[in-house]
């Protein structure tokens, strides 16, 4: 009579080689199915900045993307589409894919290694194939994170300069679109630049400056956009020379910048506190009292 271990590791291996048949035909396959998943939206994607996106993509769309179909939650679908948008991953990433991402990594792999560490005894520790379950779900979201914390740093950089041109151009007698224009025309690796780009791009398809304006403000997610946003959107209200209101919103950004890096110097004194107190301040007590220990000890007795 079979025994009850030997049943569920030949179940173990079953599972395991169907998994990785799954796999491999995922991977070597090319059939009109697997192409219609390509992109939920219809557009092929960009190739993403990271490898494991790229290695994953297939993946999702063969074994994870029907099941993040099925998730339909209105708010969660919002806050995954404003991080994709924050992120400037949208040409990268669609919602179902990032939902498909998290089950793939988050739920799947975990299996999938489970059963192989029990099927083939590899001695893997439970709390590491546990551990996987909150990286792989979170996965996606660091990655998304990481782009955004990349995106506010390049336009925070190059926003005072951006509206010092913006100010330069119109004084110079090019309406505020010209203007933009122009910097587009010069500007090289820039993100504030792209998103200008889209701006122009979301005026020639038939938006309103200030619709294409709050765009903007909407994919950066960033106070000083918004409020630059603010600030020409109610100039062009209230017919207030645009070159002007440039002018004087370039002077308190450099302002608000020089307050930044006296804020970020402040902080820095602190955090070198740390490493002193841990390090630097135990040294100087051994080099100090460690001969008076010695002498004290070993000298007096002699």
């Amino acid at each position: 009579m079979l025994s009850f271990e030997f049943i569920l590791l030949i179940s173990a291996l079953a599972l395991a080689a169907l998994s990785v048949y799954l796999f491999t035909t995922s991977v070597f396959t090319n059939d009109a199915d697997s192409e219609a998943l390509a992109w939920a939206s219809g557009d092929e994607p960009q190739k993403s900045k990271s490898p494991i996106i790229n290695f994953s993509r297939t993946l999702v769309h063969n074994f994870t993307l029907q099941h993040a179909l099925r998730i339909q939650s209105p708010r969660y679908r919002a806050q995954v589409q404003k991080r994709i948008l924050t992120a400037g991953l949208s040409q990268e990433l669609n919602v179902d894919e990032y939902i498909g991402l998290q089950i793939l990594w988050g739920i799947m792999a975990p299996i999938f290694l489970a059963i192989l560490n029990f099927a083939l005894a590899l001695g893997l520790p439970s709390f590491a194939i546990i551990a996987m379950v909150p990286l792989g779900i979170f996965f996606p979201a660091f990655y998304c994170s990481g782009q955004t914390k990349q995106r506010y740093t390049s336009v925070i950089s190059d926003l005072p300069f951006f509206t010092d041109l913006l100010a330069l151009s119109t004084e110079a007698g090019l309406d505020f679109i010209n203007a933009i224009q122009r910097i587009v025309d010069k500007a090289e690796n820039s993100v504030l630049a792209d998103e200008f780009y889209i701006v122009l791009k979301d005026i020639k398809l038939g938006s309103s400056r200030a619709e294409a304006l709050k765009g903007l403000a909407q994919r950066l997610n960033i106070p000083e956009i918004t409020s630059f946003v603010a600030v020409i959107i109610d100039a062009d209200q209230t017919g207030a020379p645009i070159a002007r209101v440039l002018k004087d919103q370039s002077e308190q950004m450099r302002l608000e910048r020089l307050v930044r890096a006296e804020r970020a110097g402040a902080r820095a004194s602190q955090l070198m506190l740390l490493p002193m107190i841990v390090f630097i301040v135990p040294a100087v007590m051994i080099a100090v009292f460690a001969p008076l220990a010695l002498s004290f000890f070993y000298g007096g007795g002699s």
